[in-house]
């Protein structure tokens, strides 16, 4: 197995390097619903281009061509890291994509050696998914952390490792 790469069944997750139009294309799709459904002071998502940043590790979930969903972690400091841009694609929805990435990006953060890896999502109804699959994995609701501020549009969440 490669350094970076996992395999779930026919579904592989790799690093990526954010050059396939695929993946602009679902990023671009999530940026547009996340202001869709906040104002821009609630939108933490972040654009391509800051995913491209040297702080920041993206994966993708893929089946043959097919881009299932994407996540990513960024590094806070050396010892917290930030999940980002969580999002499955939706004719993948339901299939485990949103698992098997944020499990990659835990096995990243672990070997990182983080001892926390916090997330900021939405609070409406759009995001129970989100906060379910969380949840499944540990995390607890927290208080901003990092540059975020209290919103109430905004659920904090950790995990400790």
């Amino acid at each position: 197995m490669q350094a970076g790469r996992c395999h779930t069944g026919a579904v592989i997750i790799d690093i990526d390097d954010l050059s396939r139009p695929a993946v602009h294309a679902l990023l671009a799709s999530h940026l547009q619903a996340m202001h869709d459904g906040s104002p821009a002071e609630s939108v933490h998502a972040l654009p391509l281009d800051a995913l491209r940043a040297a702080d920041v590790t993206v994966w993708t979930a893929w089946d043959g061509e097919a881009l299932l969903g994407i996540g990513a972690l960024k590094e806070l400091e050396a010892t917290h890291g930030e999940v980002k841009s969580m999002r499955t694609a939706p004719e993948a929805l339901g299939r485990g994509v949103a698992t098997a990435i944020l499990g990659a990006i835990l096995a990243a953060a672990r070997e990182r050696g983080y001892a926390r890896v916090s997330l900021e999502t939405g609070t409406d109804a759009p995001f129970a998914p989100a906060h379910r699959l969380y949840a499944r994995h540990g995390f607890r609701d927290c208080e901003p952390f990092a540059d975020y501020a209290p919103d109430p549009l905004s659920r904090f969440m950790t995990l400790d490792l």
